[in-house]
């Protein structure tokens, strides 16, 4: 008898009842605000994800003896931002009422909107931490609250002073650092103050979002806003794992726009930082 062919991420392909973690598309980018194609990111790493491991040997872990569960994309609508948030945010809770922990593949930044709309209501003392090369603290961007330059700014609205932790920005207009340096904790450029991070948010709960752009561009180019100056791989790769031990409630990968790197390694590299992040989250 024949099966229906489902693609899946490689090693997520254990049934929902059975699952820890469920993984899911969001394939949006109508509000970006200079290349667009991070819609078609979920769908090209699912593809491209066999041409890696399950096993990872930074960690000694393999996805194959982890229960997640591939939920494939959510079908959203063209032209109506709010909606698209709403329907990211009822998924997501209904993964959380289920017992699941949402791991998320964007589209663009401000899905994680969303996801951080419905995580907070289950979990009132919830913390962010964000790899970036952008602020995204803009109060509008062209007049309009919900963008991929505003998403921090949002769920600041939810969260308030002092629960997000950002790092590895570079670039975004003064008024957002100088935002920061009253009501965030940035870390410019890089990675130093993580460990610190991590201390203090042990036992809390912590939604980790991570804009692939935090990556040099000499790295990463297939991405919507490329921004020089940024992360080598090794240095991303320290960094997520430096959250294992985390009490990790929700994740995102974002801003992967494959048709900006026809060599397909900027697709490599998203399916590479998200197998580990799903064994970090699995590690608890």
């Amino acid at each position: 008898m024949l099966n229906k062919n489902v693609e899946t991420f490689i090693g997520c392909d254990k049934e929902y009842d059975d699952a820890k973690t469920v993984l899911f598309g969001v394939p949006f980018d109508s509000t970006t605000s200079f290349r667009p194609g991070t819609r078609f990111a979920s769908k090209a790493m699912r593809g491209d994800s066999f041409g890696i491991e399950t096993y990872s040997p930074y960690q000694d872990k393999d996805l194959e003896a982890t229960a997640v569960f591939d939920a494939g994309d959510l079908d959203l609508p063209f032209g109506n931002t709010e909606r698209v948030l709403s329907e990211i945010e009822a998924f997501t809770t209904k993964l959380l009422s289920d017992g699941k922990k949402p791991v998320m593949i964007g589209g663009e930044h401000l899905v994680t909107l969303g996801a951080v709309r419905a995580v907070s209501a289950k979990y009132p003392d919830l913390h962010v931490i964000h790899f970036d090369a952008h602020t995204d603290l803009r109060q509008d961007y062209l007049g309009e609250p919900l963008s991929h330059a505003t998403v921090l700014r949002r769920v600041w609205d939810i969260l308030g002073d002092g629960r997000i932790y950002q790092f590895g920005i570079r670039s975004g207009e003064k008024h957002e650092f100088d935002f920061a340096s009253r009501h965030t904790r940035m870390h410019k450029f890089g990675f130093a103050g993580l460990e610190e991070a991590v201390r203090e948010l042990q036992g809390k709960p912590v939604y980790f979002t991570l804009d692939l752009d935090v990556l040099d561009p000499s790295i990463f180019p297939g991405t919507g806003t490329p921004e020089a100056g940024g992360a080598t791989f090794n240095e991303l790769l320290k960094a997520v794992l430096a959250l294992r031990g985390l009490n990790l409630v929700g994740c995102d990968v974002v801003e992967l726009s494959p048709v900006y790197d026809q060599s397909g390694v900027s697709t490599a590299v998203a399916c590479k930082i998200l197998r580990e992040i799903l064994l970090v989250t699995e590690a608890k």
